[in-house]
């Protein structure tokens, strides 16, 4: 089998970038460039959305230690930033972007209430959502990281 062939295999069932590289006796930051020149897949691409998140940096350190492609996570005060912070237009024309962007992703993982979960789920083909209250949210939620590690597991080794 040949060398790529084997790293495609070993990233697809879940090994990180360091566990290949050794499992092959190859450098980490090889896996990474093939990874980057679209050689390689390491399986589902996934999203984490989520907000108004209490424990955001928690959980974003969390999914990138676990490979996932996006986070973005806002806690109250993020969130109202964002929204205040930009003219109608501009705020349009971002949302229409990230939201057409995402569509990218094999899975989007969905943290929020349950309005915006249902409305994820209209948008996006592929949505795992995990509720945090019933909406209007106006204050931040504690999302349990190993709850989020554990299904981000599930999707990338069924």
């Amino acid at each position: 089998m040949r060398t790529v062939e084997r790293i495609l295999e070993l990233r697809s069932q879940g090994s990180s970038q360091q566990e290949t590289a050794d499992m092959l006796g190859l450098d980490r930051p090889f896996v990474s460039r093939l990874e980057g020149l679209g050689e390689v897949r390491k399986g589902e691409r996934l999203a984490l959305i989520g907000f108004p998140i209490r424990n955001g940096e928690e959980l974003r350190s969390m999914a990138l230690s676990e490979g996932v492609d996006f986070v973005l996570i806002l806690n109250e005060k993020q969130r109202w930033h964002f929204v205040t912070g930009r003219t109608g237009a501009d705020l349009f024309n971002e949302v229409a972007e990230m939201l057409a962007g995402l569509r990218q992703f094999d899975t989007v993982i969905f943290l929020g209430s349950d309005r915006r979960l249902r409305w994820a789920e209209s948008i996006w083909d592929n949505v795992l959502g995990i509720e945090i209250g019933a909406s209007p949210i106006t204050e931040d939620k504690y999302v349990d990281p190993e709850l989020v590690r554990q299904l981000i597991r599930s999707v990338r080794c069924p």
